[in-house]
């Protein structure tokens, strides 16, 4: 058992108003994806680069506040998820040190993934957070970013009470799909990643874009080969993932 460090407090001005009413219902999870931690914070408290978000958790399990939860951290830029574009002001969002794929993206040690999950675990059941709005930065930005990544193990946090993991893989034999294909099998996966929640066209016809939101599934339960081909490992956990959101 990792010994939790007290959290911290290091404010952050780039913060505004969540709409009136407007409900919490999403945790959504990040890499710093810079070099050092200590440029992270940098950044993080720098006005001029209006990026933030609530909780930073350093690899030694370090936690420190950044903006109080009732404001809108500015960590999700242009996103989507559902047919929601304020993602900011919908969701919590917690960045992980980590230096990222520009930088040389590592595996997230024991004490941090301990420390967000003890957090992680608070804020599901403080905001009645469903397991399936529980996402990473890629799955609500995939052409844009990539983060947490294919190293971080959505499984474990599932398994800790935080997310989404089928208990059962659907095992059906699954036609492989890619780029160039079309027909019904393209836009019944097109349908169901739409209806899981990402920004993608229902056009039977597999194009880049469809590469791109193939390869931000991958990245999150299927990290293993992330390649935006759908084969038939992906199109089981795309089944196995519909059948158990809440």
């Amino acid at each position: 058992m990792v010994a939790q460090k007290p959290a911290r407090e290091i404010a952050s001005p780039n913060h505004d108003s969540r709409q009136p009413g407007q409900r919490i219902d999403m945790l959504l999870l990040h890499y710093t994806g810079m070099e050092t931690a200590e440029d992270a914070f940098l950044r993080l408290k720098d006005p001029s680069a209006k990026v933030s978000a609530h909780y930073v958790i350093e690899e030694d399990g370090q936690l420190t506040r950044m903006v109080d939860e009732t404001r809108r951290a500015w960590h999700a830029g242009v996103s989507y998820w559902a047919g929601d574009t304020d993602i900011n002001g919908c969701s919590i969002g917690i960045e992980l040190v980590n230096p990222g794929h520009e930088f040389g993206l590592r595996p997230f040690p024991e004490a941090q993934m301990a420390a967000l999950e003890s957090l992680s675990k608070r804020l599901v059941t403080r905001y009645s957070i469903a397991k399936e709005r529980v996402l990473g930065h890629s799955d609500v930005a995939p052409i844009r970013k990539a983060d947490p990544g294919e190293l971080f193990d959505w499984k474990r946090l599932a398994a800790a009470g935080v997310g989404l993991w089928p208990e059962r893989m659907n095992t059906a034999d699954w036609a492989t799909l890619h780029l160039g294909d079309s027909g019904a099998g393209v836009m019944k996966m097109q349908v169901d990643l739409k209806n899981f929640g990402y920004e993608i066209d229902v056009s039977g016809s597999f194009g880049a874009p469809t590469t791109v939101v193939v390869a931000a599934f991958q990245r999150h339960f299927r990290a293993s080969k992330v390649d935006g081909i759908a084969d038939r490992e992906t199109r089981c956990m795309l089944a196995s993932v519909m059948a158990a959101r809440s």
